[in-house]
């Protein structure tokens, strides 16, 4: 068997956190009496993206990300807001979130006769484990390793040095990793010195430093490489 273990991200990769996040946003603007509108969407993601970005690359902490993206959000709407209180009440809402990707849980439900299954995950943990075990997906993976609670983030080897020495008789050359993010996924994988799979439903072009060595644009379509 080429693989023995696969290493599985959450959003984007499993779980749906496009539809999620919309969701999360409306409802959380709807409790403070706004209307959410595509204008005002597009900065909060572009806010939010560049926050997880510098998170990824060590530039800041999670807390950050968490606690300033609506303060920053509104800032730019010139109105003033409690930014903490309010990203409380968006991850409330982000953990009710569990809309599936696809057809990720049969996929998951299949690969689990064969192979060890991880969850690695940069987020918050009450979160994550929340919309995992919503999704009933929970049951199906040895393990789950969320960034929080491991105290670094993809793509960071000390992050990926902590799974690996909690991988019961791991073997770096029969262990892959599967996620949508150039960055933490597929840049992670590379730096712990694993093979690596892109989910890349839009069909991006990878970048000239961080090439993956699988590709695919469904889930379904994993087979296909483990074969």
């Amino acid at each position: 068997m080429k693989f023995t273990t696969l290493l599985f991200d959450v959003d984007d990769t499993l779980l749906d956190f496009q539809l999620t996040e919309r969701k999360a946003l409306k409802a959380l603007f709807q409790e403070e009496e706004l209307t959410l509108i595509d204008e005002i969407e597009a900065i909060y993601k572009k806010i939010n993206s560049r926050l997880w970005r510098e998170f990824e690359q060590g530039k800041t902490d999670k807390a950050t990300v968490t606690d300033t993206r609506f303060s920053l959000l509104f800032q730019q709407l010139n109105k003033k807001v409690d930014g903490k209180k309010m990203g409380e009440q968006y991850r409330y809402h982000l953990s009710q979130g569990h809309d599936l990707l696809g057809n990720s849980k049969a996929v998951i439900e299949k690969l689990n006769f064969d192979y060890e299954l991880y969850i690695v995950t940069n987020g918050v943990a009450k979160t994550q484990y929340q919309r995992l075990n919503d999704s009933q997906m929970t049951k199906f993976f040895n393990d789950i390793f969320v960034s929080e609670e491991v105290g670094y983030q993809k793509p960071m080897k000390e992050y990926f040095d902590y799974v690996f020495e909690r991988i019961p008789n791991f073997e770096r050359e029969k262990t892959m990793i599967i996620g949508d993010s150039l960055a933490s996924d597929i840049q992670g994988g590379q730096l712990a010195g694993i093979q690596t799979l892109w989910l890349n439903p839009t069909k991006q072009a990878a970048s000239a430093t961080i090439q993956p060595n699988y590709e695919i644009s469904r889930l379904d379509d994993i087979f296909d490489i483990l074969d």
